[in-house]
């Protein structure tokens, strides 16, 4: 850590209390908690520090502050009761991959997917940047919990920052405040690190660094969600699947929901894919009529992150480490996702969309056909939204976000705050694949579906960038997020598999963009993948066979229900949806035998040998 490096001692906390003037008393009497803020107030040298409680007192005193100085706009009260507007720079719209650092003392620990640099070289770089950046600031320490107070699951973090837009989202996004500390006690170390400044927001010295060694995180010149909420993507995927994979548990970038069938029981689910692959729309999917007329419901424990960890009776739990979502705006709207847009309409943040100027109310691209005419454009320019839109211009910016308590959401599970988690009884992979994957198939055993995570990619949309159908490797959709190795991370869900045995989760692959002959989605998806949840479900309860084939057990065309789309997906589409074409998979395993090159020799023998079986029974 900081002090650990030898890089501290440029003020000590005692003489610094004089000059700040103003301290609100620490929240715990943690000792290893306290001493860490301390060398952060030395270092950063704020004018005033105050400890985030989590009342209801303090956060609307922040909110009336940030409104004061237009750090953030109050939108309609009656139409967006307790909601607001927040705009970032232009030079600050979105993660920066290619400022987020894994730092370890051995490069190979952090692997090919991760930049790398050698802790003390980016401590060294990073304090002058920190020293005295706070002056004529406020620093907030931001108590909180990953999952719920209690939980055996939860994590405990404290972020240090000079942004209030950080404090309340952090309210938004996690268990925040004094109660954070319940799960710490008063001796633990066992707490993540996050210090974090706006600083100049100058992207020539933005810098995203885990240290997982050091359980610590700097985030520096931005003000950005992704980059600067450090219980995020930082925490829950970055530092927690370091700590996972040394407590043996697993940190995946994998939404959670429930199927609660007619007769009441739950079965849960988790998934995970690489971005615009459906992943939010899933998690919050409206099942079709056939479904709800006979008592099916799908409740939402999470739509981003799951920490699983075998319970007490040997099966794999999961829990929601978030208390919100982040979700990208634009496309949202009532008919592609309803829960979603139903989770902003209180208390949400919304971050770099639209304001209708006549009624304070905001709009994005995609909601409705209807933008406002008197409009304020992201970048805060005011328009004539229905010209500007005309000339090519966007309202709001692609990855402007709004931030939704999980409370608010129509199909919040139950569940949601239970300490044990949710035992899980599957587990989906799924990307975006024109050709190659059939619309759903199931792993032969643990091992096989950890290959078929480990080999899931992506191809590019003409939105997405440059080339269309460009493949794009995303494993386990934990490629910028995995805070260790790739190789041992795999090794890790290997090694995870034996300990649950016979009792681990089913593993299947999902492809809802299969195209046909003349380019048209073969699939309906949305609440239509409600039916081939429903097969997988009845595949883990032995309910339901199966057909064998050389890349794992596929559906027979009757057992996936298509009552009321009967005449959309014929027989014929249904056998084009499952269909496996031998040469375009020994291409697949042609493909991904380059891809696994970079892995040297941290690629799992277990790995190596699934793509070497899957080519003999392609080729026998």
């Amino acid at each position: 850590m900081f002090a650990r490096v030898g890089l501290y001692g440029l003020c000590r906390f005692d003489a610094c209390k004089e000059r700040i003037g103003y301290i609100m008393a620490s929240l715990t009497k943690n000792p290893n908690v306290n001493a860490w803020v301390d060398e952060m107030i030395a270092l950063t040298k704020p004018d005033k520090v105050v400890w985030i409680d989590g009342s209801d007192e303090q956060l609307d005193a922040l909110r009336d502050e940030a409104v004061s100085t237009g750090e953030m706009i109050r939108l309609n009260q009656e139409e967006l009761p307790g909601c607001l507007y927040h705009r970032t720079l232009p030079n600050d719209v979105a993660r920066v991959e290619d400022r987020t650092f894994i730092c370890t003392k051995k490069k190979e620990d952090a692997g090919p997917t991760n930049n790398w640099c050698d802790p003390e070289e980016m401590y060294a770089k990073l304090t002058p940047m920190y020293d005295g950046v706070m002056k004529g600031r406020t620093m907030y320490v931001i108590p909180y919990s990953m999952g719920p107070i209690g939980s055996p699951l939860a994590k405990v973090g404290v972020e240090v920052t000079d942004s209030i837009y950080v404090v309340l989202n952090m309210d938004i996004m996690t268990r925040m405040g004094a109660k954070a500390f319940e799960n710490l006690g008063d001796e633990s170390d066992d707490f993540v690190r996050g210090l974090h400044s706006k600083a100049d927001v100058d992207p020539e010295n933005r810098y995203i660094v885990q240290f997982p060694e050091d359980n610590a995180i700097w985030s520096i010149n931005s003000a950005y969600g992704g980059n600067v909420l450090l219980g995020k993507k930082c925490f829950a995927l970055r530092i927690a699947s370091f700590q996972g994979r040394n407590e043996g548990w697993m940190a995946e970038h994998m939404l959670i929901l429930g199927v609660e069938k007619p007769d009441g029981e739950v079965k849960y689910i988790t998934a995970a894919f690489p971005s615009a692959c459906g992943k939010t729309n899933l998690a919050m999917l409206i099942p079709p009529a056939c479904y709800t007329e006979k008592g099916y419901k799908v409740w939402t424990v999470g739509d981003d992150i799951a920490w699983l960890k075998p319970g007490k009776d040997g099966r794999l739990y999961a829990i929601n480490p978030e208390n919100g979502f982040f979700g990208v705006a634009p496309g949202t709207n009532a008919k592609s996702n309803f829960n979603a847009l139903a989770s902003t309409k209180k208390n949400a943040i919304f971050t770099n969309v639209a304001i209708n100027n006549d009624n304070m109310t905001v709009w994005w691209e995609g909601l409705d056909k209807n933008p406002p005419v008197n409009a304020t454009e992201w970048k805060g320019a005011v328009v004539n939204g229905p010209e500007y839109v005309a000339e090519g211009n966007k309202l709001a910016h692609p990855n402007s976000r709004f931030t939704a308590p999980a409370e608010n959401c129509p199909c919040i599970s139950p569940e949601f705050n239970n300490p044990e988690g949710v035992p899980i009884s599957a587990m989906i992979f799924g990307g975006r694949r024109e050709k190659t994957t059939p619309l759903v198939y199931q792993a032969f055993d643990w091992e096989h579906g950890t290959f078929i995570g480990s080999a899931v990619s992506s191809e590019t949309t003409a939105a997405a960038a440059g080339a269309v159908g460009v493949l794009r490797h995303d494993p386990m959709a934990m490629k910028p997020f995995c805070g260790y190795h790739m190789g041992d991370y795999w090794a890790h869900w290997i090694e995870m598999g034996k300990i649950l045995g016979d009792k681990a989760p089913k593993i299947f692959n999902v492809n809802w963009f299969k195209k046909d002959e003349n380019g048209n989605f073969m699939w309906p998806g949305f609440g239509d993948n409600m039916r081939v949840l429903d097969w997988i479900i009845k595949r883990c309860e032995g309910t339901v066979d199966a057909q064998e084939t050389a890349i794992g057990y596929l559906p027979k065309p009757e057992d996936i229900d298509l009552t009321g789309i009967e005449d959309e997906i014929t027989s014929e589409t249904m056998n084009k949806l499952l269909d496996v074409d031998k040469d375009l998979w020994l291409a697949e395993v042609a493909e991904l035998r380059e891809f696994y090159k970079q892995f040297g020799d941290k690629l799992p023998a277990e790995i190596k040998a699934q793509l070497d079986a899957l080519e003999a029974r392609l080729n026998g």
